[in-house]
């Protein structure tokens, strides 16, 4: 394509084009994505004018849904924003909620608390996990206000329910919250739980941030140092984040496979037959023995149980399919989302990267790029993945996470220790999943690299 620069009522639709173009994972099945779509910059320039908002004409180079379904790639105005939620910094009250149908074919529906960040907001005032909430300000929750009422206000006031069996009554009490900046650490618990003869590791582990990889590679520390002799991995929540930090947290449950690949990358074509031809190792992932210059540590485990819900997504399904091949896993709780394809975050510079971005915006994208397989090369869990042992969070008998009678880890703890009289069932009416807290903005559903492999774009040029 020739030289010519797109005016600057252009550059974002442009930088749009040009990044979904080379990198975007169905590029081949999208014909105006197309290598050969314009003979030249004019064309393309004629073509990016249909389009008066950047939000379209990305929505518009999606893939054809009766080709493939893309429901996770994003685009966003500020890319500073995007930057901090990758990273688990958010505009947050401190509330991690779910939010389900009040019943079959409503488009009424509730929340209810999962678990509180510590030092926010909602850690000050007199709510809890399994609380109910109804209405936001007295409007009652449906699926076309929750956004307006629960993104679009720096504060507001939840309006709270009980559970009587089933129904969920109005009980005149309410929360309010104010949303501040806040970074949630995402290992929220971290204890050992002695049955018997065993000494199980039970680790709650919300978001794959990479800014706390020291931390999580401390949690690991300090299990060895207790000499555990199971793990629970508590995942239910966790709607994915890094594919580094994935594989290094598989890497501490493990231990006895550095060097081993523990996933591998599949890119759009162009970009594959570029790599498998020059560097096909640099699209494996590794087991690691390393966080930057720190070793690992490492519990060289043979198995492990890991606990799951409709929210368990990206890196978290990573680590599960990408352990398989190697030890025992055992999946407990309800199937995961099925999310098996990863991005990068792509600005408007001259590579894609964070160097000499366009300072006239701050748009960026964040396209799926890539499908991930494990070393067997099974990736194909669209649909989720199907636990061992099924078992729904009752809303009416949650429990206190971490306590060896919650639920999920009863039941984990029953199947360690061979007590199946721990097995606990969920018992009530089944209210169907609609959205989470995490899934809400879809950034914190993603499963993302930090950059594409070094030497791609100069040798696509």
């Amino acid at each position: 394509m020739d030289d010519v620069a797109p005016s600057q009522s252009l550059e974002i639709n442009n930088f749009i084009w040009k990044g979904l173009n080379l990198y975007y994972l169905w590029q081949a099945d999208v014909p105006n994505l197309a290598d050969n779509r314009f003979a030249n910059q004019t064309e393309l320039n004629t073509f990016l004018k249909g389009y008066s908002k950047p939000e379209d004409l990305f929505d518009a180079l999606r893939v054809d849904k009766s080709i493939a379904i893309d429901r996770f790639s994003w685009i966003v105005s500020d890319y500073l924003e995007l930057e901090g939620m990758l990273q688990g910094t958010t505009k947050n009250d401190g509330v991690d909620f779910g939010l389900r149908y009040k019943s079959a074919g409503s488009t009424e529906i509730f929340g209810f608390v999962r678990y509180i960040i510590p030092n926010s907001n909602a850690s000050t005032k007199d709510i809890k996990r399994g609380d109910i909430f109804y209405a936001v300000n007295g409007t009652p929750l449906t699926i076309n206000n929750y956004e307006t009422l629960l993104l679009n206000s720096e504060s507001y006031t939840l309006n709270l329910a009980n559970f009587d069996g089933g129904a969920i009554t109005p009980n005149g009490k309410s929360v309010a919250l104010t949303k501040t900046e806040l970074s949630e650490n995402p290992i929220l618990l971290n204890n050992v739980i002695v049955s018997g003869a065993h000494k199980i590791g039970y680790l709650m582990y919300n978001g794959f941030y990479p800014n706390y990889d020291t931390q999580l590679n401390d949690a690991f520390a300090t299990l060895n140092a207790q000499g555990i002799t199971d793990l629970v991995l508590d995942l239910r929540y966790n709607g994915g984040g890094s594919v580094q930090t994935a594989t290094r947290l598989a890497s501490m449950i493990t231990g006895q496979f550095t060097g081993k690949i523990f996933s591998k990358q599949r890119w759009n074509n162009k970009i594959n037959a570029y790599f498998e031809t020059e560097d096909p190792d640099a699209l494996n992932n590794l087991f690691t023995d390393k966080v930057g210059t720190d070793l690992l540590n490492s519990l060289n485990l043979t198995k492990i149980y890991i606990l799951t819900s409709k929210s368990t997504a990206s890196a978290s399904e990573l680590v599960i399919n990408g352990l398989k091949p190697y030890i025992d896993v055992v999946q407990i709780g309800d199937m995961t989302v099925g999310k098996n394809v990863g991005s990068i975050t792509i600005y408007d510079s001259p590579t894609f990267g964070k160097e000499n971005r366009n300072p006239n915006h701050r748009y960026a994208m964040q396209p799926i790029v890539l499908k991930i397989v494990n070393a067997a090369d099974f990736g194909d869990y669209f649909n989720g993945l199907k636990p061992t042992y099924e078992l729904k969070e009752n809303l009416g008998d949650m429990g206190i996470l971490g306590n060896s009678s919650e639920p999920l880890l009863s039941t984990a703890i029953g199947q360690i220790t061979g007590t199946a009289k721990m097995l606990k069932q969920s018992k009530g009416k089944d209210f169907q999943y609609f959205k989470d807290a995490k899934s809400i903005n879809g950034v914190q559903n993603q499963m993302y690299i930090e950059k594409a492999p070094a030497g791609l774009l100069k040798a696509l040029e």
